[in-house]
Order: C-alpha cells, then sequence, then structure tokens
C-alpha cells in the first residue's frame, strides 16, 4: 500500500464499460428469517469514487454489500453496468466485481502469494493457465498491499493484519472496475489504516467504483461520497462537505460524536469524528 508509483502505472487498463452507475439498486429488500433488515434502499455507486457505507451496528451495511453483490437472495433491483446482477454468469460477475468479505474466507495451508494467485480465477478459470499478465497482476497487487514479504508463508501462520493485507491484495488482483470492501481495516493498526485509504483512493482516481463499510468514521469521512443508513434505512448521501450529511451522520450515532473539520500537515483540512467523552471534549 506504498506510493512508489503513479496511478497510471498501478492498473492495467479496464475494458470499455457502459456509461452510467457501475453497480445501483432499487427499492431493494432483504429479508433475515422473519425480519425484514433492508428496507426498499435505493442508491447508485458511480465509477471513479469512493463510497464509504456508514453507520451504527445493526444499521444493515454489509447486509446491503452482500446483496449488491449478488450473495443474499433479495427484492427489487441490483443492477451491474445496467445488467441485472443474477443475469450476469458467475465467472463474467467475478470478472467485474471484487469482493472483500468481513470475515475473509481462504484456505488456511495456502502460502499468501497462492491466495493473492486465487484473484486471478475469473480470468483464466479453474482449467486455464495463468500467464506472464496474470504473475505481474499478482505482484503488483502483493506491492501494493505490503505482502511481500511473506508472500511464501501459509496463511495459518500470519498475524491478522498480515492476513488481511493479503485478501485485500487477492481482491486488488482481480483488477475488476468494481471493488466491495466490507471492514478492509479489520486488524490493521493505522499506518496501514491510512495506506488503505491512500490505496482505495489510487482505485478510485484509476476509474473503478470503490465502495467499503467502515466503522471507522474518520477514515469513512475521507471518502467521496458517503452513505448514511440506521436501521436497515437509506437516511442520507452525499460528501461529507455536505451539512446534511454530517448532521444526518451525528444523529444516527445518538449524538455520541461530533464531526469537524480539523488542519492537516499539508496545509489542508479533513473532516474527523470525535467522540463526545464529557469534560473538555
Amino acid at each position: 500500500m506504498n506510493d512508489r508509483a503513479n496511478t497510471a502505472m498501478l492498473h492495467a487498463p479496464r475494458a470499455a464499460l457502459p456509461a452510467g452507475p457501475a453497480l445501483s439498486a432499487r427499492g431493494l429488500r432483504v429479508r433475515l428469517g422473519d425480519a425484514l433488515v433492508l428496507h426498499d434502499v435505493s442508491v447508485d455507486f458511480a465509477p471513479a469514487r469512493w463510497t464509504a457505507i456508514v453507520g451504527p451496528n445493526g444499521a444493515g451495511k454489509s447486509t446491503l454489500l452482500r446483496a449488491l453483490a449478488g450473495l443474499l437472495a433479495a427484492d427489487g433491483e441490483r443492477r451491474l453496468h445496467g445488467v441485472p446482477v443474477l443475469e450476469l454468469p458467475l465467472q463474467q460477475r467475478a470478472r467485474r466485481l471484487a469482493w472483500l468479505a468481513q470475515q475473509g474466507e481462504a484456505p488456511s495451508e495456502l502460502s499468501a502469494i497462492d491466495i493473492v494467485r486465487l484473484g486471478r480465477l475469473p480470468r483464466h478459470g479453474l482449467l486455464g493457465a495463468p500467464d506472464d499478465d496474470d504473475e505481474a497482476a499478482v505482484q503488483r497487487a502483493m506491492q501494493r498491499c505490503e505482502c511481500e514479504a511473506f508472500a511464501d508463508r501459509r496463511l495459518s501462520t500470519l498475524s491478522g493484519g498480515e492476513r488481511q493485507r493479503v485478501l485485500l491484495a487477492r481482491a486488488l488482483a482481480v483488477q475488476a472496475p468494481v471493488l466491495l470492501l466490507d471492514e478492509p481495516t479489520t486488524h490493521l493498526d493505522p499506518p496501514h489504516q491510512a495506506a488503505l485509504v491512500r490505496l482505495m483512493r489510487e482505485e478510485a482516481d484509476a476509474g473503478a467504483a470503490v465502495v467499503s463499510v467502515l466503522h471507522e468514521l474518520t477514515l469513512a469521512l475521507a471518502a467521496d461520497w458517503l452513505v448514511v443508513l440506521a436501521r436497515g434505512r437509506l437516511v442520507a448521501q452525499g460528501p461529507a462537505d455536505d451539512a446534511a450529511v454530517r448532521d444526518a451522520l451525528a444523529e444516527v450515532f445518538d449524538h455520541a460524536l461530533r464531526i469537524e473539520r480539523v488542519p492537516t500537515e499539508d496545509g489542508g483540512a479533513m473532516w474527523a469524528a470525535l467522540p463526545r467523552l464529557g469534560g473538555r471534549l
């Protein structure tokens, strides 16, 4: 997750795709058991934009992400580049949409580099032979996620943060135009969280639609676009600069935080979510 190369050098060219939203939902409803956990959510995710989905526990964030990926049964409309998600053949869907689960599953006996190589399966298939382009994509993803040092170690021997970086590299190796990340900061220390933010920005700058569920609100506030959920409903959406979005975010967290613009070391400014702990705060 470093800045050694510029954005143009980090990505292979993406195939031409239809204009309009990269991923969209209309009237999306999800029921888990007897509970309706997602209520008529309509939202668009644009290419070349990083969107952060935020909200309190139980808001439906991960449910929305899984439903968008076609991993949950749902009522309503889900489209990937204008095509109903479930109508796309699985291999074609896997080429267009890369997925990082909140509790990412992977064979623990495989080495880190072999886990990342799994990200190329949508390109060459189970029976196809990986080529030089596949290996270059794997190496590039591992470099960006700083996995090279433990490339040959089994996943079961890695720390939580190292494992997370490998699974993120697997998602990047797909080189999909849509990237869905459910809690990608899990187990990451502050330097790697900051590196992840830069990585998501690079992906969006290169044209991808990046959609991430984040509990770290200050990191989420760095995104181009926020989608605020509460109790399975869409409450607000827009950039962090929109006062209505910030107010909605404070409201869904029962005003247990305040959002302020703070200066950065480079002379700019960023939005930060500060907890209300009493006293001087």
